[in-house]
Parts: C-alpha cells; sequence; structure tokens
C-alpha cells in the first residue's frame, strides 16, 4: 500500500467517525427513554454516557445472543444492525460519564 493510500484513509476516518457519532446520536432517541438516568444506582438501569465503545458493543451483542436475558433489550439488540451498534457506541463513548 502506497503512502498516499495510508494518508488518503487516516485523512478521511475522522469524518467517517464524526458520520457515526451523528448517526448514533440520531440512534439514541431510542436508548434515551430508559437509560437518559445520570446518577448509577444499584439495580437500577444504567446511563450509557461515557461506557468504552467496546464495552457497549459486547453488551449487546450478550443481549443479541441472549446471554444476558431481558426481552426488550433482546429485541432492540436484534434489530440494530452493525452499523448502528458500532454508531451507537461511538456515541455513547463521546459522551461525558455522570
Amino acid at each position: 500500500m502506497s503512502f498516499a493510500a495510508v494518508a488518503a484513509g487516516l485523512a478521511a476516518a475522522p469524518a467517517h467517525a464524526a458520520a457515526d457519532r451523528a448517526l448514533g446520536e440520531y440512534l439514541s432517541a431510542e436508548c434515551a427513554t430508559c437509560h437518559a438516568g445520570t446518577a448509577p444506582k444499584a439495580g437500577a438501569i444504567p446511563t450509557l454516557a461515557g461506557m468504552p465503545a467496546d464495552q457497549f458493543t459486547a453488551l449487546i451483542m450478550t443481549y443479541r445472543s441472549g446471554i444476558r436475558d431481558n426481552a426488550a433489550m433482546r429485541n432492540i439488540a436484534k434489530q440494530l444492525s452493525e452499523e448502528d451498534v458500532a454508531a451507537l457506541a461511538a456515541y455513547y463513548e463521546g459522551l461525558k460519564a455522570p
């Protein structure tokens, strides 16, 4: 791979990441219905703001596969595309944790 190709890929990366975060922000409206809390409480629905992207993605996959048992989250996780999950993960990771 040439230097020009690598440079072009790196230059495009921030724009792609911004687009993903924008999609994540759009998709997050449904998540906010339950996950808009600002302070974590034992047994409460967790806030998603500030969650590392890899952790968010792993959690969604555990709901999708049925490892974690919550009917609402399983249904939502199954409806999300891989692009949607990545976009939501990027968006929530970029928010300040409460």
